[in-house]
Parts: structure tokens; sequence; C-alpha cells
């Protein structure tokens, strides 16, 4: 089974020129077939601050009404995507920005409405991923790149979550090929104290995540992005790995999470 490696970036990394930049020259070096989803930064929740909006988060996931839709699209498929694409192609990658919504690539559903409402988040599975379209993009040496934004075939555009994204993705896909997702960030992996970057988790399982977020050791957002690895692993995803955005092409770095 032929390769791919997916890479989701995100955190401090985004906002920061210098390490986005260093993050894409190694990211760059990934032999193979690869696709890269990234996430927004922080440049959405300053924008809507500048526009009068209050950014509300609930277990690391943020709350999208209408306005807010209409600030992340413009950031996260437009400028954080945009950069990202032209960025890659200095570096000689024939890079594709998208969103679900380009070639009906991600169908969404808005999320049901429980303790919370989320307003326009949208709900992804592997079943309404287009693998087709995604292969043959591949199969023509584009590099596509990912934006959290999708869409329910309707009209109507959702924000999603980045981690959900990559994780969806990578099961989609992890029947045509051998996939390795990783989680890249500004942190050395999972930590069990925050405040002590070499506090690494080595390796996660389901067991002791339940462990770890009942002691409080993993909270907010770190939460839904090991669900959704967990789910990875579950359903085909042949690794996947947290790590240190500078450490991207080190095979031993960060938080590996297995069954």
């Amino acid at each position: 089974m032929e390769k791919l490696t997916l890479v989701k970036i995100g955190g401090n990394i985004i906002d920061n020129e210098t390490a986005l930049t260093d993050f894409l020259n190694l990211f760059h070096q990934i032999q193979g077939k690869k696709i890269l989803v990234h996430g927004g930064g922080k440049i959405a929740t300053e924008l809507s601050q500048k526009l009068g909006l209050n950014p509300e988060m609930v277990k690391g996931r943020r709350i999208t009404d209408a306005e807010m839709l209409k600030v992340v699209t413009m950031v996260y498929a437009g400028l954080t995507n945009k950069t990202i694409v032209a960025k890659l192609q200095a570096l000689k990658e024939n890079a594709l920005g998208l969103t679900g919504a380009d070639g009906n690539v991600i169908v969404a559903e808005k999320r049901p409405i429980f303790e919370v409402d989320y307003g326009f988040v949208g709900d992804i599975t592997e079943e309404n991923i287009n693998t087709d379209f995604l292969r043959d993009l591949l199969d023509r040496n584009y590099l596509p790149v990912f934006s959290a934004i999708t869409h329910d075939g309707q009209g109507q555009l959702f924000n999603t979550n980045a981690d959900t994204v990559a994780s969806t993705i990578s099961i989609a896909l992890a029947q045509f090929y051998e996939v390795d997702l990783i989680y890249s960030f500004e942190k050395k992996g999972v930590l069990k104290d925050i405040n002590d970057e070499n506090s690494v988790i080595h390796s996660i399982n389901e067991l002791n995540f339940n462990t770890f977020v009942e002691e409080k050791i993993i909270a907010d957002g770190m939460i839904p992005k090991i669900t959704n690895a967990l789910q990875a692993v579950d359903k085909g995803v042949s690794k996947v790995i947290i790590k240190n955005a500078n450490d991207l092409l080190d095979a031993f770095a960060g938080t590996i999470v297995t069954k």
C-alpha cells in the first residue's frame, strides 16, 4: 500500500510567520503523497474582537454564530489558507487550497443542539469525504491544503474542528493508503504538566486517556484532539503522532496514540 502523510498544523505556529515558514520547510522534505490541514490560529479571534464580536469557546471548540462564521471563513479559507499555499508554491510544491465545499470534498451536517448550541458548526464522518476527488488530486501530484470550512451541500458553510477534518480525511483514505496522521503544534507532545515542556506523555491509549481526563492532566482543546486521534487509529489509520512542529521529521519525538 502506498504511503500517505497527513499533517495538521495549528496553535501558535500559524500566528508566527517565522515558525510557519520553518515548519513548511520541514513539511516540504516529507517524501511521497501528502496532505496538509490547518487551523486558524488566533487571527480569527483577534479580528472578531476588533469587529465587536465576543468569541466563545466550549471544551476547546468555537461557538460560531452567523457573524463569526463570516470571520472564520475569511480568515481560515482566505488569508491563512492562501498564505500557506503561496509559501508552499515558493518551495515548488504544487499546493492547492481547499475548503470542504471545493470539489464537494467534505459534506457536513450541522451539529445537533444538546447541552450547547455551537451554531454554524459542522460534524463530519468518513462516509462524507469525496475520496475519488482527493485520490485524483494526489495522483496528479497536487498537494491539497485544507482549511476547516465545510458545507452541507445545500449552500450553507460550516466551521468544523480542524483536528476532526484531519482525522476524518485520514480515516476515509486509510482504505487506499498507509496513512500516517501527524498533529503538529508548538508543544513537544501531550504534556503531563503544561508548564514543563519535557513532561511528554510518550504513549496514549483509550484507557489511560480517560484517566488523564479525569485527573485533569488532559483538558480543553487537547480533549477533542486526542479523541479524534483515538478514533483514527481505531478505524485503520496506521499511525497518529502529536508532536512539535520543529520535530516533524523526527520519528521518535512526540506522543504516539495507540488502540
